[in-house]
């Protein structure tokens, strides 16, 4: 007798299509220590403000390429002209705020970093150092935004980041794994 493959249980947002499902199954919600990780991903969530994170998903490799890997200590140094060259980038979105914002986050990341060891220690410390695990059963319970998520956007904002909103913020620990908000009949939550 043969066996039926069945669709995993997934969190509704993640079922748009195979990019999102790889992103939901091997990244969202999983506990990032990685800077470069945690910068890319801060730098992407502002990147989505007023947009779908779906929009930015498509065109994360693109990102990648065009601003360095995320490297902040070249991405600190871009000038006007470098500025203007990622402007005319269809591969990413061309906001002239937003592409500014990555240059001012790394130079307020490399600042973190150097007050506190590690952007990691600096971030992870709004939680404690501890994922905060939620159980929630639909996406109707998961806040657009908390007091923790509160707390780090005025910390953010006041370091010099721009594009960290409250909103953004909590967006970007739930990307993390700072929070984890899948509900609870998804099948990551299995031990």
């Amino acid at each position: 007798m043969g066996t039926i493959a069945t669709e995993k249980s997934r969190c509704g947002w993640s079922l748009k299509d195979q990019l999102y499902k790889d992103y939901h199954d091997n990244e969202w919600g999983k506990p990032s220590h990685d800077d470069r990780h945690l910068f890319e991903l801060l730098c992407l969530e502002g990147a989505q403000a007023g947009l779908s994170w779906h929009t930015v998903l498509v065109k994360r490799e693109n990102y990648r390429k065009a601003f360095d890997n995320w490297d902040a200590k070249k991405i600190a140094k871009y000038d006007e002209k470098k500025v203007a060259k990622l402007l005319e980038n269809e591969g990413i979105i061309r906001n002239k705020l937003k592409v500014n914002s990555v240059i001012s986050n790394a130079k307020a990341f490399l600042a973190v970093q150097q007050e506190f060891g590690s952007f990691d220690h600096y971030i992870w410390s709004f939680v404690k150092h501890q994922p905060i695990v939620n159980n929630f059963k639909t996406l109707q319970e998961v806040p657009a935004k908390t007091a923790i998520s509160d707390a780090m956007s005025k910390d953010l904002l006041k370091r010099g980041f721009k594009f960290v909103g409250s909103t953004i913020c909590y967006a970007y620990m739930q990307a993390t794994g700072m929070v984890n908000d899948h509900v609870t009949t998804c099948w990551t939550r299995k031990p």
